[in-house]
């Protein structure tokens, strides 16, 4: 069952409000029903209850010898009739009919000993009814039996023809009150509605940014509180923003005023002796401009002002296999179909090079291949290498990790090659994924939707 439950605000407030307004109609469809129930009743009854009433207390007001000829020509019609007995068995007596029979009398002025009311469904007229009523009307009559006992101890009985309680009347209220409810539902449903377009809105915005790319504004509408709650969101976006666009500038100024010294540096290491010594300090120098290279990109990665464009993936990377090639290096690249995707092609260039550098300097070579991968494009890049521990697989995309043993310093790189190549990936919209070969080696894919931008 908690499975069935709404997982959000909006759904589970829902819930709760259609649970509620369900609760009160079926109490309001109660209450109403026995009113109108007893309001029925009491139009059928109350009329009838008088008149045999009246009758009762003009009948024995009369003479004896009126009173006897009154009485003959009532029970020739079989409506009223004074006899030792009730009609009404004892046991049969409806209590909250006699009792209004009785309440009648005495208001009335009827000095009575005792009461009896049934209703029957049978008509017992004795009186032909005319023929819409005998035929097909006589099944919404019934006949009232009423019974009173006199002060002579004699029992006063009356036959009434009444119309019966409308056997819809349940029905129909049920139905009223249904429309009225899924109106309120309906009514509820739209403010929720209301609600949650815009919080949904909210949510995809903050999903969309990933810290890479501008940050996304919101259209403020819906209530007032959810108007400022998503004016206040997007000042909250504008200030993101302009902090990302001071740190690139703030980053820039540091490339520029560090890459002047280093420079400077690398012309007085040209005069330093002995060789051995010189192209040590020549060496070092080129590892901390390469860091400074590498972390400058990955600070602006997702922010770079590279315009996306529809680029062919399988030329790209044919193009940087043969740079590699014409170095002497052991790359190839495996025949493919053309794969077209809107990428900034600069930032992916350089994703995929370090890709096929981590390669050959840790496997000797590296096989390209660019295949679909469902609704996504995949390129990858194979070696032959020792690859990595499953358990470091994860970590070694994180900024500056290097794995003991094949990835050293050693071996050179500052420990952002692969993280620029996830950086990249993620401007795209798209993964990095690491993963060992069967047949041993690396396997590193970049997975681009087939619209990235």
């Amino acid at each position: 069952m908690r499975r069935l439950l709404p997982k959000s605000l909006i759904g589970q407030i829902a819930l709760v409000m259609a649970a509620a307004l369900l609760v009160a109609q079926a109490i309001n469809f109660g209450l109403i029903f026995n009113e109108r129930r007893a309001a029925t009743r009491a139009q059928i009854e109350a009329p009838a209850v008088y008149r045999f009433v009246a009758f009762a207390q003009r009948v024995a007001a009369m003479p004896g010898e009126r009173r006897e000829r009154v009485l003959e020509r009532a029970q020739r019609r079989g409506r009223f009739s004074i006899d030792p007995d009730s009609i009404v068995a004892a046991s049969a007596s409806d209590a909250r009919l006699a009792e209004r029979l009785r309440e009648s009398a005495d208001s009335n002025g009827l000095r009575i000993l005792d009461v009896r009311a049934a209703v029957s469904e049978r008509v017992t007229s004795r009186r032909r009814l005319p023929a819409p009523q005998g035929r097909r009307g006589g099944r919404r009559l019934q006949t009232m039996m009423l019974s009173v006992q006199l002060a002579d101890r004699s029992w006063f009985n009356g036959r009434l023809i009444v119309p019966r309680p409308d056997p819809w009347i349940g029905l129909r209220l049920a139905g009223s009150t249904l429309l009225l409810y899924l109106f309120l539902l309906a009514a509820m449903i739209w403010v929720v509605a209301r609600l949650a377009r815009p919080l949904r809105d909210l949510t995809a915005a903050a999903d969309r940014f990933h810290g890479r790319g501008e940050a996304p504004q919101v259209e403020p509408r819906g209530p007032a509180d959810l108007r400022r709650a998503i004016i206040a969101f997007n000042a909250m976006s504008a200030r993101v923003s302009a902090m990302f666009d001071e740190k690139d500038r703030m980053l820039g100024a540091i490339g520029h005023d560090m890459r002047t010294p280093l420079a400077s540096l690398r012309i007085r290491a040209e005069s330093i002796e002995p060789e051995s010594d010189r192209h040590k300090v020549i060496a070092t120098i080129e590892e901390m401009t390469a860091m400074l290279d590498d972390t400058l990109a990955l600070a602006r990665a997702g922010r770079a002002t590279e315009p996306a464009r529809p680029v062919d993936l399988t030329a790209l990377a044919d193009a940087l296999v043969e740079e590699f090639r014409t170095l002497g290096q052991d790359v190839a690249m495996e025949p493919c179909e053309r794969h077209v995707a809107e990428v900034r092609p600069n930032l992916l260039r350089r994703a995929l090079r370090n890709l096929i550098e981590n390669a050959v300097k840790y496997g000797g070579s590296a096989r390209v291949f660019v295949r679909a991968a469902g609704e996504a494009i995949a390129i990858e890049v194979a070696d032959n290498g020792p690859g990595i521990a499953e358990a470091e697989l994860g970590n070694v995309q994180e900024p500056f990790v290097r794995l003991e043993g094949s990835r050293n310093r050693g071996t050179g790189g500052s420990g952002l090659g692969l993280t620029l190549a996830r950086s990249a990936a993620q401007a795209h919209g798209g993964s990095l994924e690491l993963g060992n070969r069967p047949e041993g080696g690396l396997l590193a894919r970049i997975l681009l939707p087939a619209r990235a931008g």
